[in-house]
């Protein structure tokens, strides 16, 4: 499938040498290695080698030198991923340059982590605090960088921790999808000897996977975002700039309070998943003002007339507190302080 076929021991640009597989998506696969020069572990992520992909992983580069570059003029730069070297290798069929990225080593997802606190969400101490590194991250990203990340998700927040055990700690107490079902201490029950309070909020998180990242300026595509967190600028086909990735944000904190999508559209029979999307969207939100329904031609896929939609008409409108209170059970003034 364009995936470069690594096998354990191997050793990348006579420097990296590959430990264990730490995961694979749709556009790479990346590696635990040993730098036997620097004498530490690395991550090496080895990108997918296909027609016209070689524009995009550069793009990707630019913009982790970039991120780099200002990071030595400002701290807030500490919230994103580094990126410690970049080389070319040739892959497997010897037509095919497959470009690799080091970066430093960091634990698991927060995917991964909120999968081990089942439906209920993680402890709003943690949510704050790590929310306040993921905005501090952004702003850098925003401000310094003139970057749009496109693409905020658990997925793409790593955890990791300044004493050097707890990485290990982390992955030993997390079920991560290729270990035994593991539950962690806090999320309800008698769920055993597992992880303490104190050793999750000195978890810190970093904002990775700039692949789909782009300028402020200069945007790549039309189409960004994962679905649940997709902006309505993005929906409705208009410009989107840097709030796009705030909006994400919003959704992320919602998910993590709760383990629960802000939004999870779906298609029906006579609807698609962008329509429910926009219905969701208008049921929590309220109607969406004339002058950005109408602002671009898309908008007509979604409208009859403005703010009407479509094929949904039977909108149940909801408030962010009333979904707290009564779905997740929380107190009215728990629900206005979040």
């Amino acid at each position: 499938g364009g995936h470069h076929p690594v096998q354990e021991g191997e050793v990348f640009n006579m420097q990296y040498q590959a430990l264990q597989e730490l995961g694979c998506g749709a556009f790479a696969t990346v590696w635990l290695c040993q730098d036997t020069r620097r004498k530490k572990q690395v991550a090496v992520k080895v990108l997918k080698s296909r027609e016209g992909f070689a524009d995009t992983a550069q793009d990707e580069v630019t913009l982790l030198r970039c991120v780099n570059c200002m990071k030595k003029k400002d701290r807030a730069g500490e919230n994103i991923i580094s990126l410690l070297d970049d080389f070319r290798m040739i892959g497997e069929n010897g037509v095919h340059i497959l470009l690799c990225l080091v970066f430093e080593v960091l634990g698991p997802s927060l995917r991964c982590l909120m999968g081990n606190y089942t439906t209920q969400g993680l402890p709003l101490p943690f949510v704050k605090k790590s929310l306040q590194q993921v905005l501090a991250g952004l702003h850098f990203l925003h401000k310094r960088c003139r970057i749009i990340h496109t693409d905020i998700k658990p997925e793409n927040i790593l955890l990791y921790g300044h004493d050097k055990g707890l990485p290990r700690l982390l992955m030993d107490k997390l079920n991560c999808g290729q270990r035994t079902h593991v539950k962690l201490k806090g999320a309800g029950g008698d769920l055993g000897n597992l992880l303490e309070e104190s050793d999750l909020m000195s978890i810190e998180v970093k904002i990775a996977d700039l692949g789909s990242a782009c300028w402020t300026y200069k945007p790549f595509s039309k189409e960004i975002q994962t679905q649940p967190y997709r902006a309505l600028e993005v929906l409705l086909g208009l410009d989107y700039g840097t709030p796009a990735d705030i909006w994400s944000t919003a959704c992320l904190a919602f998910e993590m309070a709760t383990g629960e999508c802000l939004f999870d559209p779906q298609p029906g029979k006579y609807f698609s998943r962008d329509d429910d999307h926009v219905a969701r969207i208008i049921e929590l939100l309220g109607r969406i003002p004339a002058q950005i329904a109408f602002s671009w031609n898309k908008s007509t896929k979604f409208f009859s007339r403005p703010g009407a939609l479509l094929r949904l008409s039977r909108l149940r409108p909801r408030s962010l507190p009333g979904t707290l209170a009564d779905r997740h059970g929380w107190t009215p003034r728990a629900a206005a302080a979040f």
